[in-house]
């Protein structure tokens, strides 16, 4: 009998155990604050994860209120702010688009040595200059192109200028000395870059604003990886001609071509949760407008994509969402999809570079949008929750017809 009595107390330590487990990891992995609808409060929060997550809300204001979170049918695991919001109804686009933009300042991509007199130095590096600085001033005047920073050195005739620059949140300022090189140039060994451009896939626009996303991530430098700082940007209709399918290792990729110079919106924000702006004309989608689902409403299971892999016309495809993360800390990786369709596997062999961006509908809502394909398995990647898209673009100001 003590035996038994042993074994069914060490049974009872282990489950209790595996419940804290439970409720500490939840605890940390479940967010703070939650957006509700507003006049939903009567419903609650439910979250579709594996162990299916509950609370009741309590509203304090008609603008705020609390949640208590419970799993296992009552056990409790944190207590949450939530705040009633106005759910925003967009239209998903899932088509192509080209970027171009320019950068605020010039973003140091590469350092190299300068010769002078058979001695090689670098003058950017000594002044304290490091790849992936943002040089906003140069010798006291502004600088936004490559060739203002090349101007500047090269009329330096050898004297000490100033610089100011951004190093993450940072402004820092210095001085830096150019040497006159062996060819005779004056240089300060810094090589630096002022635009970018590429292909990426429009997530939604609201009708109302014609305020859009897209991408699901930031536009960042290719040497550096760093973002690239916005000064001005455009984005311009893209037709794509082509597939580059891609093997383990090495991610495949849309090709495309810009279609003119016709401009269809401004570039606001080139942001960690992707880019934003303003249309200037109203892009051709078959699709109605659908509500923006809070990361809440998302659940694991049967989804669709919304894609471009031929022309101007986006085709939706079966997906499945595996997980989900609710972390604030991983706003551009809040689900790990699947590509299940046979026709898009068969013509791209899943996610592909160029489709960040991808509309992901369940349920009738946009829940959110393709990020990042898995290296190793095209089928797989990441995607983003609308909700922590839309936190970016309903902070966008509207821009006035003229």
């Amino acid at each position: 009998m003590k035996k038994l009595y042993q074994v069914f107390a060490g049974a009872v330590s282990l489950a209790m155990a595996a419940v804290m487990g439970v409720v500490t990891y939840y605890s940390t992995a479940l967010p703070d604050h939650f957006y509700v609808a507003a006049g939903a409060a009567a419903e609650g929060i439910s979250i579709g994860t594996a162990l299916e997550i509950q609370g009741e809300i309590q509203p304090i204001s008609a603008e705020n209120g609390t949640a208590s979170l419970t799993v296992l049918g009552g056990i409790a695991v944190k207590q949450v702010d939530v705040q009633f919001v106005d759910r925003e109804m967009v239209i998903p686009c899932g088509y192509p688009f080209g970027i171009k933009m320019f950068t605020e300042g010039v973003v140091v991509v590469g350092l190299t040595d300068v010769e002078e007199n058979g001695i090689f130095r670098n003058p950017a590096q000594e002044a304290g200059i490091r790849v992936g600085d943002v040089l906003t001033e140069l010798d006291g005047q502004p600088v936004s192109l490559n060739e203002d920073v090349a101007a500047i050195i090269a009329s330096s005739g050898g004297r000490e200028i100033s610089y100011t620059l951004k190093r993450k949140d940072q402004t820092l300022t210095g001085t830096l000395q150019p040497i006159r090189a062996d060819s005779g140039e004056y240089k300060a060994g810094i090589w630096v870059r002022d635009s970018s451009a590429g292909i990426g896939t429009m997530t939604y626009y609201a009708p109302s604003t014609m305020i859009f996303a897209g991408l699901g991530h930031a536009v960042c430098d290719v040497d550096t990886g760093e973002t690239l700082p916005l000064g001005r940007g455009e984005i311009v209709d893209v037709t794509i001609t082509g597939v580059e399918k891609g093997i383990s290792g090495q991610p495949g990729s849309l090709q495309g071509s810009f279609e003119g110079s016709r401009l269809a919106g401004f570039m606001a924000v080139n942001s960690e949760t992707g880019v934003y702006g303003q249309l200037t004309s109203l892009p051709v989608s078959t699709l109605k407008p659908v509500p923006i689902a809070m990361k809440q409403e998302v659940r694991e299971g049967a989804a669709q994509i919304y894609t471009t892999i031929s022309g101007r016309t986006p085709q939706c495809y079966d997906i499945v969402i595996e997980s989900m993360n609710l972390s604030s800390t991983a706003k551009t990786k809040s689900m790990v999809i699947r590509v299940t369709d046979p026709e898009l596997l068969e013509a791209t062999g899943g996610i592909l570079q160029g489709m960040s961006g991808s509309p992901i509908l369940q349920d009738g809502k946009l829940v959110g949008a393709v990020t990042h394909v898995f290296v190793n398995d095209q089928t797989r990647g990441y995607g983003i929750f609308a909700e922590n898209m839309q936190e970016t673009a309903s902070s966008l100001e509207i821009r006035s017809a003229a």
